[in-house]
């Protein structure tokens, strides 16, 4: 029962609760926003489409809600004959890295878990991501990828097309990679905040001053930082930097729909001087955010030992570089 109720929570989209799966099949799959977000994307190609690593049937259930011609494959006979369930009937087994189409679109999502276990290293997907881009290289294709990817490993590997990552309940869903002809012009990174249908690109100014704190701090949502678009975001948003190499923007006003943190009281960052602006404005339950240090929010938040009763938040960060450098802290009401 736990598994089915994990099923449609992340699947619920497609009336997944009569769905055959695996637990270790329901980790890999797409959540279903994050798909449709996807075939959204795909339909507009107006194109063909081929899911050579179905598995469950996730995205094929996306695109032909989308009502794009799709088909699927997958080298697994079980998770195809639970795609065949799930999705119904356009399906074959076939191997990901021996194409059986021509003109479609590829979609290939290589598994990253194994026992439960993650892979960290494309060399270790299945099949492997350098593989994968050899395999496509002269069609378009799209990739899942972790997250965490290694940007500059993908231009190693020859990929010259576009790099979305997408985050949804405030995590980071994914990495995906457009080939070159399915990129958007001018566009090698995109960042998609799905719980606010924002989506932002490399090729929007990213004219962002650097100034000390304003009356909010803002912690940009992880797709923005990890596609290396804080700036970008920042221009957007009229919000600047407190440091050029640190993700924190601020500004005088808060984006609408953001959660921000509006300034209190800014020092330099020492525990015993922190503890006594935090008792002496009463807090009680603490929220802790670092960038830029090497600071246990757990641990740190254990040795404040705070007693009152309002609930607050730290903003903690370097700013400058070099002997320059001094570690900060912003003690916070957060907005929400």
């Amino acid at each position: 029962m736990l598994l089915r109720r994990r099923a449609v929570d992340k699947l619920g989209e497609f009336e997944a609760s009569g769905w055959l799966f695996t637990d270790e099949a329901l980790q890999q799959a797409t959540a279903a926003p994050v798909a449709v977000h996807r075939a959204a994307r795909l339909a507009a190609t107006g194109r063909v489409v081929h899911d050579a690593t179905c598995s469950i049937g996730t995205e094929l259930a996306a695109l032909r809600r989308a009502r794009v011609d799709a088909l699927g494959s997958d080298i697994d006979p079980v998770r195809l004959a639970m795609a065949a369930h799930n999705v119904g009937g356009g399906l074959c087994r076939a191997d990901a890295l021996r194409p059986i189409t021509r003109d479609a679109v590829i979609v290939v999502d290589p598994a990253r878990r194994s026992g439960g276990r993650r892979r960290f290293s494309p060399d270790d997907y299945q099949p492997g991501l350098g593989h994968l881009i050899d395999t496509y290289r002269d069609r378009d294709f799209v990739v899942k990828c972790a997250p965490g990817i290694d940007f500059e490993q993908l231009a190693r590997m020859g990929f010259d097309g576009e790099i979305g990552v997408t985050s949804y309940r405030g995590s980071v869903r994914e990495a995906c990679l457009w080939s070159a002809g399915l990129a958007e012009p001018g566009v090698r990174r995109r960042a998609s905040v799905l719980d606010r249908d924002e989506h932002l690109t490399d090729n929007e100014p990213d004219d962002c001053g650097v100034r000390p704190a304003g009356r909010w701090i803002v912690d940009p949502d992880g797709a923005v930082v990890r596609a290396g678009l804080v700036r970008h975001y920042g221009a957007r948003h009229g919000l600047w930097q407190l440091d050029p190499d640190i993700a924190y923007l601020s500004g005088d006003e808060l984006p609408a729909n953001v959660r921000g943190f509006e300034v209190l009281e800014r020092l330099d960052f020492d525990e015993r001087r922190l503890r006594q602006a935090l008792a002496a404005l009463d807090c009680g339950a603490l929220e802790i955010l670092v960038r830029g240090l090497q600071v246990d929010p757990d641990a740190l938040r254990r040795r404040l030992r705070v007693r009152g009763t309002r609930a607050l938040s730290v903003v903690i960060t370097r700013l400058g570089a070099g002997p320059a450098a001094r570690a900060t802290a912003y003690v916070c009401q957060a907005s929400r």
